[in-house]
């Protein structure tokens, strides 16, 4: 898992897919902002299966430890 954060957007992406694994990008889910208090953008591969997740507003959702990780 790798975790990048960009403060000039306050967006972060969670990578959950390993950098040498050869499956394509397959789709995007956007949750209900109402749901989620904000964005949130789930990334699959064309197996269906979760490789990322995006987040907006990343520092009012997850903790200031994340998201000094590089």
């Amino acid at each position: 898992m790798k975790i990048r954060y960009d403060a000039s957007v306050d967006a972060a992406y969670i990578q959950l897919k390993n950098d040498d694994d050869p499956t394509r990008f397959g789709f995007t889910y956007s949750c209900d902002p109402s749901i989620v208090n904000g964005e949130i953008n789930l990334k699959f591969d064309e197996l269906g299966r979760l490789i990322g997740i995006d987040v907006l507003d990343a520092s009012k959702k997850l903790p200031e430890y994340l998201l000094r990780l590089d």
